[in-house]
């Protein structure tokens, strides 16, 4: 079997010792890490096992059910402590008035092809903290990062389906 990166190594090892069930609860705790999300859970799974489709359904649930606290989490935060502090609240409000013109052009779709590239910094908690920081209509950017997970998902689960093939292949 190839050897994954560093810490999802490590959580292949612990992971590898539990029961179907404990699997997939411990694969939903990793999607909800930030900067691992799906990207790093759908490749674990496939490593331990679960079929492609299996992993793509339990890491795209898991990645879209952090969006609404993670909306919210900020909305609070932001309210009740961060916007004392004056240049924070002008840095946020910079932010918006300048993002403004981008997504007005490209709408939710922009926010839901941000989320859906498989790459670091682009998941359900940028893409959340982006729709936040821009001031947009919650349930709508939800939605739209909601999709992007979705589409990103399918396309870390292609990659890595296909990835899994061409090494079995080549290792045969």
């Amino acid at each position: 079997m190839t050897e994954l990166p560093g810490s999802l190594e490590a959580a292949r090892q612990w992971l590898v010792a539990l029961s179907p069930a404990q699997q997939a609860i411990g694969l939903a705790l990793l999607t909800a890490v930030p900067w691992i999300e799906l990207r790093g859970s759908i490749p674990l799974a496939v490593a331990l096992g679960w079929s492609p489709l299996s992993a793509a359904l339990v890491g795209i649930a898991a990645n879209c059910l952090v969006v609404v606290p993670c909306y919210y989490f900020m909305q609070l935060f932001y309210d009740r402590w961060l916007s004392r502090v004056t240049l924070i609240r002008r840095a946020v409000e910079r932010v918006r008035v300048k993002g403004a013109g981008m997504v007005e052009r490209y709408e939710l779709l922009g926010l839901t092809l941000f989320v859906a590239v498989p790459l670091p910094g682009t998941g359900a908690y940028a893409g959340t903290t982006l729709a936040w920081l821009l001031g947009r209509r919650r349930w709508r950017a939800m939605g739209a990062v909601a999709v992007g997970v979705v589409l990103a998902g399918i396309a870390v689960t292609l990659l890595t389906s296909g990835a899994a093939v061409a090494l079995r292949r080549f290792f045969e």
